[in-house]
């Protein structure tokens, strides 16, 4: 079955049921309620359901259970109230309205959190719907020997998928995951074999629709035109100019826009913010980008051999979260999100795995919250010491 296969807490009909005869049982409508047959849906990695009158002749709604936790999503479970309305027969549209357009959500209380571990693991220690904005460049699939940390692609996919699964529960409802990735050469191990181009980003794609997001954009960050040379692609077509060798100098990468999945529009993520000053102090001047292509120069830095500009990251953050927010990067590398999102007066998730980008993190911390830097939260490593010449 898919829900043995996906390894859920919830695996069976029988399950499902014993956990929505529970929850009706705390509403005391176990008289006059009863249950249709129980389905798994594993886009969303839930179950669902559904409640019908006794009779068997009204359809009543629905109990969502998460299937990984097995606890009821409240959220989209039908209300005891809407239950009864049409138990009696009552027309509840207008107070669902009603209730809808009064609806607000709770604003997350993390604090700045820097954490050394695996995402995996990390993610599944914050608290649910804790962020609001994801923003991350994945590490290459063995696109140097410094990143073969993954015996073939497939594992690398399914390690994708575990984090993006994690990051789904934690990430808020109705906001964004960016990611910043591209296709990856594998360079040929003899003059007599052929180098590789995986496609990443489409297998990426495929994974995001399947865990629950909506593809919204594509973004194209564009370097200048020298960047993309360092690969050594398209000498050989500029030494022959033989057709079939022709491969062009790669100069982009793709910024990649996805949105929890939500009956709700992007709209109300906006109306429906318990503080409508964050809102207005976080609308976007006129100097915008208005295509799809972003013009930015790579970043380099000894400490790490491939990073994001935080020019990048500043544009995500900006375009995609409101001040206060808290924006979660689960593949930190030496924290250029982080910096980011205090330039912009965001809150921070940092998630490294490798203990020396950790220590970076820690030191460039300082700089960009002085003393305040003593109050990130750090989880698997030494709190900030702010004593130091560094503040």
């Amino acid at each position: 079955m898919v829900a043995e296969k996906r390894n859920y807490a919830v695996q069976n009909v029988e399950s499902a049921k014993k956990i929505a005869t529970i929850w009706i049982n705390s509403l005391q409508l176990e008289k006059v309620v009863d249950f249709g047959l129980p389905e798994v849906d594993d886009r969303y990695h839930i179950w669902r359901v559904p409640l019908i009158s006794k009779s068997g002749s009204l359809f009543l709604g629905e109990v969502v259970i998460d299937a990984r936790t097995s606890l009821i999503d409240k959220k989209k479970t039908t209300e005891k109230s809407i239950l009864e309305a049409r138990l009696l027969g009552r027309n509840n549209k207008e107070n669902n309205a009603y209730r809808k357009t009064k609806e607000k959500y709770n604003l997350s209380n993390l604090r700045n959190i820097i954490a050394l571990g695996d995402a995996e693991t990390i993610l599944q220690e914050l608290p649910s719907e804790s962020i609001d904005l994801v923003f991350t460049s994945p590490p290459y699939y063995n696109a140097r020997p410094e990143y073969s940390d993954y015996i073939t692609y497939e594992d690398y996919l399914l390690k994708m998928r575990k984090i993006i699964q994690n990051t789904h529960h934690v990430l808020a409802e109705g906001r964004f995951f960016v990611l910043n990735i591209s296709p990856v050469l594998i360079r040929r191990a003899s003059r007599n074999e052929s180098s590789k181009r995986i496609a990443v980003p489409f297998d990426m794609h495929r994974i995001f629709i399947e865990e629950g997001f909506d593809f919204i954009d594509d973004i194209i960050w564009v370097k200048p035109e020298g960047a993309g040379w360092a690969l050594g692609r398209g000498r050989r077509f500029a030494a022959d100019r033989n057709p079939l060798q022709y491969k062009p100098v790669t100069v982009t990468e793709n910024v990649l826009v996805y949105r929890k999945r939500t009956e709700k529009l992007i709209d109300w993520n906006i109306r429906a913010h318990p503080n409508p000053e964050l809102v207005k102090e976080s609308r976007i001047n006129d100097d915008y980008d208005r295509t799809n292509l972003w013009y930015i120069k790579p970043a380099h830095n000894k400490d790490h051999p491939a990073i994001f500009p935080v020019e990048l990251a500043e544009k995500v953050i900006k375009y995609y979260s409101f001040k206060n927010d808290v924006v979660l990067d689960p593949f930190a590398g030496i924290g250029t999100v982080g910096e980011a999102a205090v330039n912009l007066k965001r809150r921070f998730v940092l998630i490294e795995i490798e203990p020396r980008f950790i220590d970076i993190i820690r030191k460039k911390a300082k700089t960009w919250m002085g003393k305040s830097a003593a109050d990130i939260l750090t989880i698997n490593c030494p709190p900030i010491d702010v004593s130091d010449k560094l503040v």
